[in-house]
């Protein structure tokens, strides 16, 4: 068997951490795919995959080769992407990985990217911090559109793009005229003693917040949790909860006129969000024109205007 498509199956199988599923994903049977994980023990002379009843991880061998196999395929993308583009008309697809309160953002950019570069297909996946670095240290990634001051020195290229600060979203006690109504500054202190949504707590938005009520001297007990921006933004559309909010988001949803945003205050917390990639890995065609347009002056206007931070 053709050693890049083992090392396909083998990759997949990471990803997926089940026989069946990275099966489907590769579109083989799982014999298929266990057959060619067995021919790889085969030809290493070394078992790769630790099996119980079902999967359970890699071997010491097994992760060498995962890394190889990673790298394999990466090249290959590479190539095949270099040949297939021309000057100035980069091909291929640019894997995004995006935290959720940025996601508008990412959205915006993706757009405007492929409609410089026709060539170019996106992918956004929404994911979380740890997610990401994950993602880009595996090599699954090509760039994260995140929360840069989690970012270790040396360990990955950051590239600034606007700063988060935050609001309270609750439904308002009349109609805005034309979309929602922005209200007067609002204390964390003040916040924390209403019922509140908030993000899970593996969200690093949940950190931040978290830290902001505890700068305040306040504690929180929400009411409700959740990792989807959706149901974040309808449960105060639903009039019964508050949210806690970055400017992005409050962007998204200022359509609503039935809601309202008061920035918080007391402390003033800001948060800066920026790309990040690799810094010791080759770039592809379309990471190269993603991080022209990210580093444009036009592109950083405009981020910062969709961003909510103009109406603070």
């Amino acid at each position: 068997m053709n050693l890049l498509v083992s090392m396909r199956y083998l990759v997949a199988l990471d990803e997926h951490k089940h026989f069946a599923r990275a099966a489907q994903a590769c579109f083989v049977t799982q014999p298929a795919l266990s057959n060619a994980i067995r021919a790889l023990e085969e030809e290493f002379g070394s078992p790769i995959v630790r099996r119980g009843r079902t999967f359970v991880g890699f071997t010491p061998e097994g992760e060498r080769l995962l890394e190889s196999a990673r790298r394999m395929l990466r090249e290959e993308t590479l190539l095949k992407q270099d040949l297939s583009s021309v000057s100035g008309q980069p091909q291929g697809r640019l894997g995004i990985g995006v935290v959720p309160s940025a996601e508008p953002v990412a959205a915006r950019f993706a757009a405007m990217l492929q409609a410089r570069h026709p060539g170019i297909t996106p992918v956004v996946r929404s994911m979380s911090s740890q997610e990401i670095e994950a993602g880009l240290d595996a090599l699954t990634l090509d760039m994260g559109l995140g929360f840069i001051e989690r970012v270790r020195p040396g360990g990955l290229q950051t590239l600034p793009q606007y700063t988060e600060h935050y609001f309270l979203v609750r439904k308002a006690g009349q109609l805005g005229e034309q979309g929602m109504r922005f209200g007067a500054p609002i204390a964390w202190q003040e916040a924390a003693a209403l019922p509140l949504c908030l993000m899970t707590s593996e969200m690093y938005n949940r950190h931040i917040v978290d830290g902001a009520f505890a700068e305040a001297g306040a504690q929180v007990r929400p009411v409700l949790e959740t990792n989807s921006l959706l149901t974040l933004a309808l449960s105060a559309v639903g009039g019964a909860v508050s949210c806690i909010m970055p400017g992005a988001l409050v962007g998204a949803v200022r359509a609503y006129r039935e809601l309202e945003a008061r920035p918080l205050s007391g402390p003033e917390v800001r948060t800066s969000i920026g790309f990040m990639v690799q810094t010791k890995e080759r770039h592809s065609r379309p990471l190269e024109a993603a991080l022209t347009l990210a580093q444009d002056a036009a592109w950083l206007r405009h981020a910062a205007a969709h961003s909510g931070l103009l109406h603070a």
